[in-house]
């Protein structure tokens, strides 16, 4: 704050003498005012109070007060300043505006027109017309406080302590008003003030039938950020993700009143999510070239003072008029458009559609009922049989979860699942899946059923958790299950996105005898080399390679070799999506050593899975094929 104080007050003085403008500058440079100064001497009876020359020949005293003037000579002249000087981002705390400013307007038409552009500045109107009524001024450049009236002849004193004055109340409203409408750690608008100025922006591309452009930026992963390195990086990340889009932004994508004044059109919302306010685009392109840049812009390597971070952002685009006139609407669909743009991938952005409103109710919709979903007891475990190829016996079964519920029905997990992740639910349904599962695999094993092994998939969000491996311990405990029967599934992806933690926490499952199975593998980080630092049983390969295995040879060769590596390192492999005979000829050919899908049979509820388990006991008899048959029909 000191700082602050110690900096020099800016001050605007409009007068057409030049002897007047000469005055003011000596007054507030703390020259040697004396009786022999000629300026003084010429204009003290016209300018300053006329009792008061001998005290004109004394030096005005040091205030501790640094002044920085700007002189005009007329009133155009000092609306052009106070627009530059706001477009530099160095307003004016106080103007000295002569009342008659010959041939040009006058002060009041100046003071007018300088409100309008910066509604903070203090205004004084100086002038010798006694007959000049404040209240008539007042009334013409509102509001009445911010405006002061000096009738000459005046004391050079009045001058320097009526620009301390008004500064010091320009300094304290200027801070109050970066309090209530600046973020504190960037410097940016915050949400309140980044309604305003589209309110503003909105209003001028009504009145001029321009389009307007509304970007909702959101940082991809940044709360990883937060949790990996703290959030004294997160902060300092978020302060250079701020600096970064006031130089991406041009000052052409928000040409208007005041061109260079880019930063007034970037604002933080909160957290990692920032917009930006494009108020004169000719076109969507133009709205797509300026995301495209933020992005690259972004995507550059942050240094900061301990580390370097590469992060992506998401951007949602909406268009006036096309997609809202309204403040709230515009950034509600921008806001939907973001979302889907992250969904996409990292650092893309997508355009806002009217099919994004009936997806996001949706999604809304899905959030609603979900909560509460476990409570009321609307989930349930389906069972997939995995069939052992080289003998036609069922090796194992896979718990599914399901979700039918009163007003929706039976929802796909496709569509649920992505939202319980997202929400953070998935860790209480994940937790009563395994416990589920576990009581199933325990009952039909304890009534003499074939249940070799059941298996359960693990989301990421669980696996991540440190305490995983005790809350799988707890539940064998407690369900009294013997861990070797029990296969936990954990993807591909999920496992290499943090290798260290996954090589642990997989050490430490498998210390307490529980089978470990890569899930869809071969579609992401695919490789052999780390799987030896990783105590995995099995390896179940992604179904694309099913669905392509007998049209594409490139896929057979994949799942050829997958098989085959597998069997060198001793780790058991199951085919996943298996639909039509060839594709089972092919995996028994190449000594696959289990196999579901749909050509088994689909995921049941837990009544006909139990009758499938008590027909495998009656037909262990016979070949390979005839058991087959006689299991799936």
């Amino acid at each position: 704050m000191s700082d602050k104080k110690r900096l020099p007050i800016r001050v605007l003085i409009a007068d057409d003498e030049a002897e007047v403008r000469d005055a003011y500058r000596q007054i507030l440079c703390e020259a040697d005012m004396n009786s022999e100064t000629t300026v003084f001497h010429n204009l003290r009876d016209r300018l300053f109070s006329k009792s008061g020359p001998d005290q004109l020949a004394k030096k005005l005293p040091p205030s501790g007060t640094a002044f920085a003037p700007v002189f005009c000579e007329g009133a155009e002249a000092a609306v052009a300043a106070v627009r530059e000087a706001l477009a530099a981002d160095d307003p004016f705390a106080v103007a000295f505006l002569d009342m008659r400013m010959p041939p040009g307007p006058d002060g009041v038409w100046a003071a007018a027109r300088i409100r309008e552009l910066d509604p903070a500045i203090e205004i004084v109107v100086c002038t010798a017309y006694s007959d000049v009524d404040p209240r008539d001024i007042g009334a013409m450049v509102p509001p009445e406080e911010k405006l002061s009236y000096l009738q000459k002849p005046f004391h050079p004193h009045e001058i320097r302590q009526m620009t301390i004055s008004l500064a010091s109340k320009w300094r304290s409203e200027h801070r109050i008003v970066k309090l209530a409408y600046f973020d504190a750690l960037t410097g940016l608008p915050n949400r309140e003030q980044s309604r305003n100025r589209l309110n503003s922006a909105l209003a001028a591309a009504k009145q001029h039938q321009r389009m307007l452009a509304v970007l909702y930026l959101d940082l991809d992963n940044f709360k990883r950020v937060n949790d990996t390195l703290g959030h004294a990086v997160g902060d300092e990340l978020l302060c250079l993700v701020a600096a970064r889009l006031r130089g991406a932004l041009r000052a052409e994508d928000v040409v208007d009143e005041f061109p260079s004044a880019r930063s007034s059109h970037i604002a933080r919302l909160g957290g990692d999510e920032f917009i930006v306010i494009l108020p004169n685009v000719r076109s969507a392109d133009d709205a797509a070239g300026v995301a495209a840049r933020l992005i690259a812009e972004l995507q550059e390597p942050m240094r900061l003072a301990l580390h370097t971070l590469v992060v992506t952002p998401s951007i949602g685009v909406a268009m006036f008029p096309a997609d809202g006139v309204e403040v709230d609407i515009l950034l509600r669909n921008a806001d939907l458009a973001m979302y889907f743009a992250k969904r996409k991938g990292p650092g893309m952005f997508a355009f806002f559609d009217a099919s994004m409103n009936e997806a996001a109710l949706h999604r809304f919709t899905l959030e609603g009922k979900l909560r509460g979903a476990l409570e009321r007891g609307e989930f349930t475990l389906h069972y997939q049989p995995q069939f052992d190829v080289r003998t036609g016996g069922i090796s194992g079964m896979e718990a599914l979860l399901r979700w039918t519920n009163d007003e929706l029905g039976v929802v796909p997990p496709a569509e649920f699942i992505p939202v319980a992740e997202e929400t953070g639910l998935i860790l209480s349904i994940g937790e009563w899946v395994l416990r589920s599962a576990c009581l199933q695999a325990k009952s039909w094993i304890d009534e003499g059923l074939p249940v070799a092994r059941m298996a359960v998939n693990v989301s990421g969000q669980q696996f991540v958790l440190k305490d995983f491996p005790q809350l799988v311990a707890a539940v064998i405990q407690e369900t009294g299950l013997d861990a070797s029967m029990l296969e936990l599934e954990i993807t591909e992806s999920v496992v290499m996105k943090d290798e260290a933690w996954a090589e642990q926490a997989l050490a430490q499952l498998k210390e307490q005898g529980v089978m470990l199975a890569i899930d869809d593998f071969g579609t992401g980080y695919s490789s052999f080399g780390r799987l030896r630092h990783f105590a995995v049983d099995r390896l179940k390969i992604d179904r694309s390679f099913m669905t392509s295995l007998i049209d594409c040879s490139d896929d057979r060769a994949i799942a050829a070799a997958i098989i085959a590596m597998s069997r060198s390192l001793r780790i058991s492999v199951t085919a996943e999506g298996v639909e039509t005979f060839p594709q089972l000829l092919f995996l028994q050919e190449h000594d696959c050593h289990e196999a579901q899908g749909f050509l088994f049979s689909r995921a049941l509820p837990a009544a006909d899975a139990h009758k499938l388990l008590r027909r495998a006991v009656d037909t262990e008899a016979g070949t390979r094929t005839q058991r087959l048959r006689s299991l799936i029909g």
